[in-house]
């Protein structure tokens, strides 16, 4: 009996998810504004939370190039907001809670971990937690090991195994981060561009990792026989193969005549499978993207706007949204009732979700685009679109402008970085009163022409 005592319902989970983020990104904050995480001693409250949210976030928009003005403790608190922003606060909380409860969990907490990762069974959450935990740590060791091969000769055993662990952790959580400054303040992987080693390891980890852990756990679990695995995990191996695949075709041929790629195909073709990954919201580059043709500019701006697979560590509307758009559009201009792929059928209430979400996205990249414009004068259309789409679909590639932007510009940014690695449906959930529907309903319109 509660004696009479009201209790105070649990919060939703979309409101679980949203706060979590934002605890760990004030957080971060606080940290990254101690004088000893600066190598000079000083960064302000402003540029300490930037850069928590980017890495949070794993974003990797930067204001400060990250080796030469962090400190090595500034670069452990990034190295770690970035892992926790990659496995996803919900992860972090979830294992305290199984340390505690000696692994016991609530429908709360599988609710919330489903959430997360885009699952849909609340059954076997444990396992789906420590498989998440292993995978993610096997993973990251495997493209250190190999990374640290290029690094130690470069750095040295110490500097290189640290350098090694850190663009691992970053290229599989798809943040972007990097500490190669050292050689060229803000040069990302451009030292490296035609390393076969050091692009394509860091290409695989972040397709892997944008992929989704639900993702590659059902194919370990059929053995990769992935005539075997689920339809959901078939339709986005498909789909996330044919934009890839697509992707390098048109970098390869919109760069063909384009130096800064390469001087011969080897080159060329290893720096558009960098970028077509890259792209997806990884945020590291081999090349300024102000070297790119103009129509490898645009198809940089849309990969980033795509993004990655739900339940990942990328952000974007994700590829299925895209998908799920394409499919209706095709279905829809053809008179189909239905929207069939292979031998199943897809809701079209799935359609008017994904437009939402799309419409959502394009609707505040073009709003705070609008915004930035009229706050930086000396800044161009194009250079403010790719920042905020970088934002949005936590990419971090950038066209040099995030260092040099004002107060209200890096606040907007902050903004679109969180919403794009919280979801615009958790916050719009997280946000909503919940109302009863009316019982009466309004009558149809007789005539609403469309097209």
């Amino acid at each position: 009996r509660n004696m009479g005592l009201k209790v105070r319902p649990k919060m939703s989970v979309w409101k679980y998810l949203s706060l979590g983020y934002l605890i760990a990104i004030l957080a971060g904050s606080v940290l990254l504004v101690l004088p000893f995480a600066a190598r000079d001693g000083h960064t302000s409250y402003l540029d300490a939370l930037f850069t928590s949210a980017s890495a949070t976030c794993v974003t990797g928009l930067v204001v400060y190039d990250t080796v030469t003005h962090w400190s090595l403790f500034g670069q452990i608190v990034i190295l770690g907001l970035i892992q926790l922003g990659g496995l996803g606060f919900t992860t972090f909380v979830t294992i305290l809670f199984m340390m505690v409860r000696r692994g016991n969990l609530g429908l709360y907490e599988r609710r919330a971990v489903m959430q997360s990762f885009g699952g849909t069974r609340l059954k076997g959450v444990r396992t789906l937690i420590k498989r998440i935990v292993a995978g993610t740590f096997v993973l990251e060791f495997i493209g250190a090991c190999l990374l640290s091969i290029r690094f130690i000769a470069d750095f040295g055993w110490a500097r290189g195994i640290f350098y090694a662990v850190f663009h691992s952790v970053s290229a599989f959580c798809n943040a972007g981060f990097d500490l190669l400054g050292r050689i060229t303040p803000f040069s990302s992987l451009s030292a490296y561009q035609h390393d076969p080693l050091v692009v394509l390891t860091v290409s695989a980890l972040i397709i892997v990792g944008g992929l989704g852990f639900c993702i590659w756990g059902d194919v370990f679990d059929r053995k990769f026989n992935l005539k075997k695995c689920q339809f959901y995990t078939k339709f986005i191996l498909v789909v996330n193969s044919a934009i890839l695949v697509l992707s390098v075709i048109l970098f390869c041929i919109f760069e063909r005549n384009n130096a800064a790629f390469g001087k011969n195909f080897g080159e060329k073709l290893l720096s558009s499978i960098f970028n077509a990954a890259a792209a997806r919201t990884a945020g590291f580059s081999t090349s300024a993207p102000e070297a790119l043709s103009q129509s490898g500019f645009l198809l940089t701006v849309i990969l980033m706007f795509i993004g990655g697979c739900s339940g990942s560590t990328a952000g974007g509307v994700k590829v299925s949204t895209f998908a799920v758009i394409v499919m209706g559009m095709w279905a829809n201009l053809r008179g189909r009732r239905d929207i069939t792929l292979g031998k199943h059928r897809l809701d079209y209430t799935l359609v008017g979700q994904a437009l939402a979400i799309f419409v959502a996205y394009l609707s505040l990249v073009l709003f705070s685009t609008l915004v930035i414009l009229s706050v930086e004068s000396e800044a161009t259309f194009a250079a403010v679109l790719f920042e905020t789409v970088s934002a949005i679909g936590t990419v971090g590639l950038s066209c040099s402008l995030t260092p040099a932007l004002s107060i209200v510009s890096k606040i907007i940014l902050i903004l679109l970085m969180y919403m794009g690695r919280v979801g615009i449906l958790t916050l719009a959930f997280a946000l909503r009163v919940k109302r009863a529907e009316p019982a009466v309903r309004h009558p149809l319109v007789d005539t609403l022409y469309i097209g």
